[in-house]
């Protein structure tokens, strides 16, 4: 972490702003800073955010650069009350785990004219991964929650 801290001044001279510019940035909420006495103190992070450099302790927290997948899971041949079972089962599963910081978002649609269900799957790759082995050992399996003939994948 960069514990830099910056004057008014020391900002606009190196953004190449004029010092009113840069006070006007902090008082409309465009560059956060903190006052110490009279003046102004601008951290070196905030100064990154303003000018749209990554903070590199964001990247250290998380791994890395963020992941997120999208994933749509269109299974052909579920009449609503299967499709409604297997909805649960996914949802019941994903509202039961994973990480607060990076929530999983997961929507079920049914297509009642075709016996179409569409899973929309939102997060990181881990996490969808474990709901993809979830829905793929339901269909492939001998659970009951799917009866023979009622499904197969599109």
């Amino acid at each position: 972490m960069r514990d830099e801290m910056y004057s008014v001044e020391q900002v606009a001279d190196r953004l190449g702003l004029h010092v009113r510019t840069v006070r006007r940035y902090v008082r409309g909420g465009k560059l956060r800073a903190v006052r110490i006495g009279k003046q102004y103190r601008i951290s070196a992070a905030d100064l990154d955010a303003l000018v749209g450099r990554p903070d590199p302790a964001a990247g250290r927290r998380t791994g890395g650069g963020a992941v997120e997948v999208s994933s749509i899971v269109q299974i052909d041949g579920v009449d609503r009350a299967a499709a409604d079972r297997l909805g649960t089962l996914v949802l019941a599963n994903v509202n039961g785990t994973g990480d607060p910081d990076r929530p999983l978002r997961v929507q079920t649609v049914h297509d009642d004219e075709r016996d179409r269900m569409k899973i929309v799957i939102l997060g990181g790759a881990a996490a969808t991964a474990d709901v993809l082995r979830l829905v793929e050992a339901v269909l492939d399996g001998d659970s009951g929650l799917l009866t023979a003939g009622e499904a197969g994948r599109g």
